[in-house]
């Protein structure tokens, strides 16, 4: 039973825009192929000659002769010398390779003989026979050899020396082309991947990033000096060198990148990270002296490099180091160091991970400003919203303020595909336009994971998912400054979710206090102590409200210094966090006996919260009975009818 679930506990998703629903999105107009830039070939269909032909011509002559010519039987010698004996043979032609006999001998016009067009024809290996030419004549067998035709001698050529070495020259270029990653030779490596943006080509501005207001404003003024830099020459300032984006996936930092290229108006080279690694040592650093080089030869101009990350690891980070990786950064490191401010090369790059890159390419000089994508708030999400539902047919009753307000903890790329769901679920549903019970819907399958209809419980075990809900519902409902219950429902989602209630926070919190902390604490405990108020027994249903509270009072007694006997005290451990999320090491620094107070800390802490809990669902009985039975027949229940049930007895509360 998946028990509490909030929009901020959601795990990031990858920034992808998938394309909206035919019926709800309106046709956007074809690229036009001049402007763009890309020149169709006027020679497409013209026939060019040249060495394959020939290649072709030949095989196919050679072909025609393997499978179209004459095909005589193939004999063992001794049955070939059986039949000039026993007459059969009448005519052989003496080969190198094989000796051909016929059966029959004619006569053409000057009296020359000639194998008959009807006759036997056989055919043998020769064998190192000195009385087989005896044999030929006592038998009255006419013999003789012909010389070889310049088509045999040339085919045999071709078969034995011009077609092998040239499927190996072949080979050879299709490997080295292989190798190289494109084309251009094999002498080639070095050559940077970087791609070339035009202004408008993107198709994204300024205009359509929202919900980064601070960042996007930093990297205005970028642009701003690239257009007009006199004025800044003019008092003295300089613009940085490089600027940094860091942030969680899906938060818009390439969406700000493509923003900048479409504004920018001055050449813009992308490129990946990742195309710099090669399996050969040196190639890296080649590609990054040949970018710099080509992108000062087109001063003024911008350099984004995607995921930094892929090149800029710490050099110390590692006893197995990688020379390859340490060369490209190495590299890196000194082209961007070497160049003049005033050349008009600016290094915009993009991270998620900024806590393993090298110190040397943070420091001023380098990534002069380093700038936070986070996720939006109240008012940013509402602007992304706007700008995805743009090319969407929305119902006009749709209030995006309320869908805001609903997906605290959501990123840029998290509403993206919030809308485009909601489009599907529309063509679904059959409607013409989204409406904002489409929304609702996206937004429970984004956060809860999808319905599992073919899931099936008993009605034993739908009583027990029934009565653990109500149980964090009125938790929520009691405890002060908790979030509101949304919805509650017993309808089995995700992967192992047999019912879920949803909490939707009122406003962003940045700051918790411990009465918060412990309030959360008991809203978790809530379902296990409604199963066994009622039941007298508990279910393993609850294992991820206990991973969860546990992990808030271990949080209060280590990190936040909210113990009694370390109070103000930081006990956590020595680790790297993912901007917050998943931990990649860690080394505690404290000692034996005080990880044991921390464990028992925990565990008086919980069962104080728990008996706390017990205590207030005894008091609600009547209540909890009441929700638990209703929610039995409707199996979904939204705010306005579980505060119908609380009515004037949670206002007092």
């Amino acid at each position: 039973m998946e028990e509490t679930i909030k929009p901020s506990q959601q795990n990031d998703q990858t920034d992808v825009r998938r394309e909206s629903i035919s019926q709800l999105v309106k046709g956007r107009g074809k690229e036009d192929p001049q402007k763009s830039g890309i020149k169709k070939p006027d020679n497409q269909n013209r026939f060019r000659l040249n060495l394959w032909y020939f290649v072709g011509f030949f095989l196919l002559i050679s072909m025609v002769n393997t499978f179209l010519g004459e095909k005589p039987q193939t004999i063992e010698f001794s049955e070939f010398k059986q039949k000039v004996i026993s007459g059969e043979i009448k005519r052989v032609e003496l080969g190198d390779k094989y000796y051909v006999g016929s059966s029959l001998v004619q006569a053409d016009q000057q009296g020359n003989q000639q194998l008959g067009n009807s006759t036997q024809v056989y055919r043998t290996i020769p064998v190192n026979d000195s009385g087989f030419i005896g044999l030929l004549d006592a038998n009255r067998v006419e013999y003789y050899t012909r010389p070889v035709s310049f088509g045999e001698m040339f085919g045999n050529v071709f078969l034995t020396w011009i077609l092998p070495f040239g499927l190996m020259m072949g080979l050879w270029w299709f490997l080295s082309f292989r190798l190289k990653g494109g084309a251009g030779g094999v002498m080639s490596f070095g050559k940077n991947k970087a791609k070339l943006v035009s202004e408008g080509d993107t198709g994204v501005t300024f205009k359509d990033v929202a919900g980064a207001d601070e960042a996007k404003e930093e990297l205005v003024e970028v642009v701003d000096f690239l257009k007009n830099s006199t004025k800044f020459d003019e008092i003295g300032g300089k613009i940085p060198k490089g600027v940094l984006l860091i942030g969680t996936p899906g938060t818009g930092k390439t969406m700000l990148a493509k923003a900048v290229a479409g504004e920018v108006g001055v050449p813009f080279f992308k490129m990946s990270g990742a195309d710099f690694v090669e399996l050969f040592v040196g190639v890296g650093a080649a590609r990054v002296r040949d970018l710099f080089q080509e992108a000062r030869k087109n001063a003024p101009c911008i350099i984004f490099i995607d995921e930094l990350d892929a090149i800029g690891k710490s050099r110390g980070a590692s006893i197995n180091g990688n020379d390859e990786r340490e060369q490209t950064l190495n590299q890196l490191l000194v082209e961007m160091d070497g160049f003049d401010s005033k050349g008009g090369v600016i290094i915009l790059a993009a991270t998620n991970r900024p806590e393993i890159l090298d110190p040397a390419l943070l420091r001023p000089g380098r990534f002069d400003r380093q700038i936070l994508v986070d996720r939006p708030d109240l008012k940013g999400r509402k602007a992304i919203l706007e700008i995805h539902s743009k090319n969407v047919q929305v119902d006009e009753k749709v209030e995006l303020g309320k869908i805001a307000a609903a997906t605290v903890g959501f990123s840029g790329a998290d509403l993206a595909n919030l809308v485009n769901e909601a489009a599907i679920l529309a063509v679904r549903n059959n409607r013409k336009k989204v409406m904002q019970a489409d929304f609702s819907e996206a937004i429970e399958k984004l956060v809860a994971g999808l319905e599992k209809k073919s899931r099936v419980m008993n009605e034993k075990e739908k009583e027990i998912v029934a009565y653990h809900e109500t149980g964090h519902a009125l938790m929520a409902a009691f405890t002060p400054d908790a979030d509101p219950v949304q919805k509650i429902s017993i309808v089995p989602r995700g992967l192992a979710a047999l019912g879920y209630t949803m909490q939707m926070p009122s406003e962003d919190r940045y700051l918790i206090n411990e009465e918060e902390l412990l309030g959360r604490v008991d809203v978790l405990l809530g379902g296990r102590a409604a199963e066994q108020i009622i039941f007298g027994r508990v279910s393993n249903g609850a294992s991820n409200d206990l991973s969860r509270a546990t992990d808030i009072v271990r949080k209060m007694i280590s990190e936040y210094g909210m113990s009694d006997k370390f109070k103000n005290v930081y006990l956590g451990s020595n680790q790297t966090s993912y901007l917050g999320g998943m931990q990649t090491s860690e080394r505690k620094e404290y000692s034996e006996s005080t990880q044991n107070y921390i464990d028992e800390e925990i565990a008086k802490t919980i069962n104080n919260r728990y008996e706390r809990t017990l205590d207030l669902l005894k008091k609600k009985l009547d209540l909890l009975h009441k929700i638990a039975k209703r929610l039995l027949e409707i199996e979904v229940m939204d705010a306005e009818i579980f505060n119908s049930f609380l009515g004037t007895e949670h206002q007092a509360a």
